[in-house]
């Protein structure tokens, strides 16, 4: 069984700054470390805008970390992290849906 590398684009990395609370990013670090082994058993698989990508929880149920298993380069690549308030705009699974939108432009564009 192999070890995945964790990667967090710069998405990920600015709202993982965002959280000014240092334990609880520590915590957010720590569940991260997590995904290096199996993260395909981890989380939970998401649907339609989000086909493609996983979601675990992290600090009970309060936070969410959206990933990608790239199975061909060994990666477990963190899109976005970041609270779970269903039906508001600053809802992770919204701002997930936003920065996945946003690089899909940026293909097109090349």
């Amino acid at each position: 069984m192999s070890e995945y590398q964790i990667i967090l684009s710069k998405n990920a990395q600015k709202l993982l700054t965002k959280i000014k609370d240092r334990r609880e990013q520590q915590l957010i670090l720590t569940r991260l470390t997590q995904l290096k082994l199996e993260p395909e058993k981890q989380g939970k698989p998401l649907l339609k805008n989000l086909k493609g990508y996983r979601s675990i929880r992290a600090i009970g149920q309060r936070y969410r970390i959206i990933y990608q298993i790239q199975e061909d380069k060994v990666i477990v690549l963190v899109v976005a992290i970041g609270i779970r308030k269903q039906g508001d705009q600053q809802d992770i699974y919204e701002i997930t849906k936003q920065i996945i939108s946003n690089l899909n432009q940026e293909e097109d564009d090349l």
